[in-house]
């Protein structure tokens, strides 16, 4: 029998649920093909992720944004402490999620340290110490997402690795779609082992020049992020329930659909932001939600 939900938690998941629809399309269509219960637990965790890095990017001083990390903190105390310490609809819906779904809170720990690092390092030397900032900003989401979408136990150690390289996959989309976007900030997420062996410089990132050595960089990455793709797809076979594996491949599909954008662009992310039509990602979206949900979606693909 399923335990009934307080009215003031019902009421934080419907605020989680609005702030998750007002700050990510993608990841709000993706989530709504899950069950009520598993996707009120993710409206959750997004919400709490997304307003930590709202709150930290927001933030002007290095008090402030100390502040801001302060506040973090406090909310995951409150969520793991049964919501006394900070009252709110955030840390009420986020504790519920936690509680349901048992997950551990060293993800969200770690999630926080990859905003952390994100507020004082602008490079990274080699693609090993990018990998990490991607584990920290994505892989570790991977993580609580599949405590609550739930998975094949015998197959722990497959569903965790897998879950980590789909955020990962993610992620180094991300950092190809937004290198304009990040230069102008002063961020450089391509690693510097990396901008050395194909010759382009620093300043050709942040001055935005498009070049056959540019191209060929993007080039590399996008290949990085392909394999990451091809192990993260091993974890959706494993996940419990048709509508988990058709969010998780509807989610993994629309982000591949952005680098394979980028792919035909010829990594052109200066002129214009990569960004495949809302129409289209609802399209796809719906094709990647009956391809997952089917029970032989390791052999279909």
């Amino acid at each position: 029998m399923q335990r009934r939900i307080d009215p003031q938690v019902s009421d934080a998941y419907r605020e989680c649920q609005a702030f998750t629809r007002r700050r990510a399309t993608n990841f709000y269509i993706a989530f709504s093909a899950l069950p009520q219960r598993k996707r009120q637990a993710i409206y959750a965790a997004y919400a709490y992720a997304g307003t930590v890095d709202d709150a930290v990017d927001d933030a002007g001083t290095q008090e402030e944004r100390a502040a801001a990390l302060s506040q973090a903190h406090a909310l995951l105390h409150a969520a793991y402490s049964g919501g006394e310490a900070e009252p709110g609809w955030l840390a009420a819906g986020l504790a519920d999620a936690v509680d349901r779904y048992d997950i551990p809170r060293d993800h969200f720990d770690e999630l926080v340290r990859g905003m952390e690092q994100d507020l004082t390092q602008t490079r990274y030397d080699t693609f090993e110490e990018l990998e990490q900032y991607c584990y920290r900003a994505a892989s570790v989401i991977g993580l609580i997402c599949i405590c609550i979408f739930g998975y094949d136990r015998a197959q722990n150690e497959l569903a965790i690795d897998s879950a980590v390289a789909m955020g990962k996959a993610l992620q180094i989309t991300n950092i190809m779609r937004d290198v304009k976007e990040d230069a102008e900030r002063g961020r450089i997420y391509l690693a510097r082992e990396d901008l050395a062996q194909h010759g382009v410089s620093e300043d050709d990132i942040l001055g935005s020049v498009y070049s056959a050595e540019f191209r060929q960089l993007m080039a590399d990455y996008a290949q990085r992020a392909y394999a990451f793709y091809g192990e993260g797809n091993r974890l959706i076979p494993l996940l419990n329930g048709p509508r988990s594996r058709a969010c998780c491949n509807g989610l993994q599909g629309v982000y591949r659909m952005i680098l394979d954008a980028i792919v035909t662009r010829e990594y052109d992310v200066y002129s214009q932001r990569v960004s495949p039509s809302k129409a289209g990602r609802v399209v796809r979206m719906l094709e990647l939600w009956l391809m997952g949900a089917l029970p032989n979606f390791a052999r279909v693909r």
